[in-house]
């Protein structure tokens, strides 16, 4: 059997320029990276703006298991679907941080016979966004800490300075740090931090923004802590915001790219909406919209998580809706919320998962179902996507099946894209279009933008995750209300949460009830255009596993590389 890697390394690729003209860029609209990438220039979309916008579907999930469940896989499979069933789709998809590449989870272009190609390229430095995110976010950092070497003229506060700088490693060594050391001439001392760089801010802006002038523009507003008076004072004030925009020019450009099947991919902003709001571009999606008859777009790890953030953040900023959203699921995930088996990241599977278990399912697919009500709650027609694998029997795939219509999914289809392509997906592509062909005007975010903060975070600690409310630590009160009386109070929320379990306990499977969110802290993004509440223990630099996934990454005398799945 084939690895991932293989089956991608195997592909005939078209050539990228080729591809875009089949899809309608010009050659002059293209930056080429090489023979099969290239960024997008934005003149398309205003070259295309009298064209009507395709269909908007959005892939989300279950609370997946440490593993992953497919929904990248099932992403690019739906477009490859889509295209089989004559329908022109293009997939948009956020670009992997290469934390958990070269740890927990892998690669993240897919799998099988679904995925995005040259997948090295996609898994690794790509177009180099990541990059220009981590030095613009880093020079600020460095500017704020010369500032306060060469005599301070803002005043700012160093204990209160709320900018730490990022790497996209996953180092839990550089969590917690203290700087300046060494005396006078290297710096002023203070504690500080890393964060992984795709949950910086100026990653978030980026998907957020419609332009170069808003990017120039957000990235002013970011706030990097206070004066000792208390205001805030913003990348603006150090005149670091027109270096750092500069650094983030050609970042804002998708990157098009192409499926093991030669459709399209649009590849643009990072992941992990845990920590980040975990969605791809607002400009990918738009261009792919003008460019398509269908767009699936992926909101990371399962509907309370990504899904919330596609729709009360980014479709807030964007003016778009969806159309349809997908839930994926598997077997094994809804075995585990029966509670009655444990998935760890570098050890084997407990065989039993492989065996046939309707006991487990009945137990486990009420996860599923809150899914399936979450997605009502923005009043999106919901399709379940049964992502099948090869130890799934008929009887555990009807039972889901049958537990998800109960729940109030319009559709439920087995995806079977990652062993058969495109041809796996026309099931789950025919589903789709039905569903958004009955889209109405229903959908809706779940709080008004006037909701003060507390309110935002209680609507989705109770609709979302089914919690019975939420208390708040004191730093958590000190920052709203500082938050708040300095303007801001008005901006969406943005969680950061485990995506492990729908509460903030990752311990807790299945549907728990009943239960309190704790919010330790509150971060303001005010050039990304949001607040991040803290829920429990999450945090914003991951650790590496006991055996990293870099040790089975190498490459040879011909430079082809291995190891990455």
């Amino acid at each position: 059997m084939l690895s991932d890697l293989e089956i991608a390394q195997a592909t005939s690729l078209d050539k990228i320029v080729d591809l875009a003209a089949a899809w309608g860029l010009d050659e002059d609209e293209l930056e080429p990276y090489g023979r099969y990438k290239a960024k997008v220039r934005l003149d398309a979309l205003e070259r295309l703006s009298a064209k009507p916008n395709g269909k908007y579907i959005d892939v989300t999930a279950i609370t997946p298991t440490p593993l992953g469940e497919g929904k990248t896989v099932t992403t690019i499979g739906l477009s490859l679907g889509l295209n089989k069933i004559g329908k022109r789709a293009c997939a948009c998809l956020r670009q992997p941080s290469m934390g958990p590449t070269f740890g927990i989870k892998g690669g993240a272009a897919g799998g099988g016979h679904a995925q995005v190609v040259p997948m090295e390229e996609f898994n690794l430095h790509l177009t180099g966004d990541i990059h220009a995110v981590e030095i613009a976010h880093n020079l600020l950092a460095a500017m704020i800490d010369n500032h306060l070497h060469q005599g301070n003229a803002q005043g700012i506060n160093p204990h209160a300075v709320t900018w730490r700088r990022v790497v996209d490693v996953s180092d839990r060594a550089l969590r917690n740090i203290v700087i300046g050391l060494g005396g006078k001439p290297h710096g002023v001392p203070r504690e500080s931090g890393f964060d992984i760089t795709v949950a910086s801010e100026l990653m978030a802006l980026l998907a957020l923004t419609d332009g170069l002038r808003d990017l120039r523009n957000r990235v002013g507003n970011v706030v990097i802590g206070q004066d000792h008076s208390g205001a805030p004072l913003t990348a603006e004030d150090l005149r670091a915001a027109g270096a750092m925009t500069v650094l983030l020019r050609d970042a804002i450009m998708p990157t098009l790219m192409q499926t093991t099947e030669n459709t399209p991919v649009l590849v643009h902003t990072g992941p992990f909406a845990n920590i980040a709001h975990g969605n791809s571009s607002i400009l990918a999606d738009r261009l792919a919209l003008k460019l398509s008859d269908y767009v699936v777009t992926e909101s990371g790890f399962g509907v309370d998580m990504g899904a919330e953030k596609f729709v009360n953040i980014k479709c807030r900023y964007s003016g778009l809706k969806p159309d349809a959203m997908v839930v994926v699921a598997t077997i094994r995930a809804l075995k585990m919320h029966s509670g009655d088996f444990a998935i760890r990241p570098g050890k084997p599977l407990d065989p039993k998962l492989r065996e046939e278990n309707l006991d487990a399912i009945r137990r486990g697919v009420v996860n599923l179902a809150k899914q399936i009500e979450n997605v009502a709650a923005f009043g999106v027609p919901c399709v379940v996507a049964i992502n099948r694998f090869p130890t799934d029997t008929p009887a555990e795939i009807e039972l889901v099946r049958e537990a998800a219509l109960e729940a109030g999914a319009m559709s439920v289809a087995v995806s079977d894209v990652h062993a058969r392509g495109g041809d796996g997906g026309v099931e789950l592509a025919e589903k789709v279009v039905e569903a958004a062909d009955a889209s109405s005007d229903g959908f809706r975010y779940l709080y008004p933008d006037e909701a003060d903060i507390k309110e935002k975070i209680q609507t989705i600690a109770t609709t979302m995750y089914g919690a019975g409310g939420v208390d708040y630590e004191p730093a958590a009160e000190k920052d709203i209300a500082w938050i708040t009386d300095n303007g801001y109070g008005h901006l969406p929320v943005c969680m950061a949460k485990t995506p492990l379990s729908l509460s903030h306990n990752p311990a807790l499977k299945g549907r728990p009830e009943g239960f309190r969110v704790p919010i330790r802290q509150v971060r303001l993004a005010a050039g990304a255009g949001f607040v991040i509440p803290f829920c429990g223990d999450i945090i914003m630099m991951p650790g590496l596993p006991s055996i990293p996934g870099a040790t089975r990454v190498d490459i040879d005398d011909q430079g082809k590389i291995a190891g990455l799945f």
